[in-house]
C-alpha cells in the first residue's frame, strides 16, 4: 500500500529556541515502521495521485489561502476513490468556522459566536449582545490567527474601517474576548478518537495569540481527566471517524469550552516523543 503524506518542510521554532520539524520526524518514524510513504505537496502538478492508495492530510498550512483550489483537489481525490485521512467531507465541514454553530446546536459549550456575512459591516451592538467591552473579530476560513483583530468600545472608531474592509472580502465571525485565554489555551490530541496527550499554550504578556510564532509559550501538563472527558465529547459531532483531532479551548469556571476543532492541518505537538509517534502510528494502522 502506497501512502502520500501531505505536508511541507517548514520548521516550527518553539519559544525554547529549539527547532522541531514535526513533519520530517513523523515521516521518518512511519518509514522506519515499514510503511511505503512519501512526502508530497497538495498542489504539486507533478504528482500522479492515482499512484497512491491513501492520502494523509498532515500540514497543508496554506490551504486557507487557496480554498477553492484545495476543495477541488479534495474532490478529485474523491472521484479517484483514493482514501483520504481525514475524510474529505469532514475536512470540508471543518474548513469553515460555521461548524461551531453545528456543535453548539448539539448542546456542547462553545465560545459565543456571531457571524458577519461578506459585504456587510461590523455592528456596535455586538458589545451589548455579548455583554463585554472587548471583542475578537476573525475570518470564518483562516489559520494561525491571520487577520484576527481584537477591538474594544474605546478602539472601534479607529479600527472600524480596517474591520469593514476585511469583511468586504470574506465572511467573518465575532466573539467576546475571553479573559481566560490569558491563562492559556488547551489543546487535547486524539488519534482515532483515543486520547493521546495535551498541551497548554499561553500568549506572551500583552498579547492574546497563543501561537509560538507570535511569542506564545508551550508546556505539556498532565491533564485533569475531567477536562479530557469534556474535550472528548466534541468528537461525537464529527461527521466521520478521523485519524486525528485536536480540540482547542479554554477553561471557564473549571469547565472546558471549545474555541476551535482542528481536523485539517493541526500541529500535533508530538515533540519528538516516540510514544506519541507510536500513538499516531497505531491509529493510522486502524485506518489503512
Amino acid at each position: 500500500m502506497k501512502l502520500a503524506f501531505v505536508g511541507n518542510m517548514l520548521q516550527e521554532k518553539f519559544s525554547t529556541g529549539t527547532t522541531n520539524d514535526e513533519d520530517t520526524d513523523l515521516l521518518n518514524f512511519l518509514k522506519e515502521k515499514g510503511l511505503d510513504i512519501s512526502l508530497v505537496i497538495w498542489n504539486d502538478s507533478n504528482i500522479n495521485w492515482p499512484d497512491y492508495d491513501v492520502v494523509i492530510i498532515k500540514s497543508p498550512w496554506d490551504y486557507h489561502e487557496h480554498v477553492t483550489e484545495f476543495s477541488d483537489w479534495l474532490d478529485s481525490l474523491d472521484k479517484l476513490q483514493i482514501k483520504v485521512l481525514n475524510p474529505v467531507d469532514t475536512i470540508k465541514w471543518n474548513s469553515n468556522k460555521h461548524y461551531l454553530k453545528d456543535i453548539n446546536s448539539k448542546g456542547l459549550p462553545v465560545i459565543q459566536t456571531e457571524y458577519v456575512s461578506k459585504g456587510s459591516e461590523f455592528r456596535d451592538e455586538f458589545f451589548e449582545m455579548f455583554g463585554t467591552d472587548n471583542l475578537v473579530v476573525k475570518p470564518c476560513v483562516s489559520a494561525g490567527a491571520k487577520n484576527t483583530i481584537t477591538v474594544s468600545k474605546e478602539t472601534i472608531s479607529d479600527k472600524r474601517t480596517e474591520i469593514n474592509t476585511l469583511i468586504s472580502e470574506e465572511d467573518y465571525m465575532v466573539q467576546p474576548f475571553v479573559n481566560e485565554i490569558k491563562e492559556g489555551e488547551w489543546s487535547f490530541l486524539f488519534f482515532n478518537s483515543k486520547y493521546s496527550h495535551c498541551v497548554l499554550k499561553k500568549p506572551k504578556q500583552g498579547d492574546f495569540r497563543v501561537q509560538h510564532y507570535h511569542g506564545g509559550s508551550i508546556s505539556y501538563p498532565e491533564a485533569d481527566p475531567k477536562h479530557v472527558a469534556q474535550a472528548e465529547e466534541y468528537l461525537k459531532v464529527i461527521p466521520q471517524q478521523t485519524l486525528y483531532a485536536r480540540v482547542d479551548g479554554v477553561l471557564i469556571d473549571n469547565t472546558f469550552q471549545l474555541m476551535e476543532l482542528e481536523l485539517i492541518e493541526p500541529y500535533l505537538f508530538l515533540n519528538s516523543d516516540a510514544a506519541l509517534f507510536e500513538n499516531y502510528y497505531q491509529a493510522l494502522l486502524q485506518h489503512i
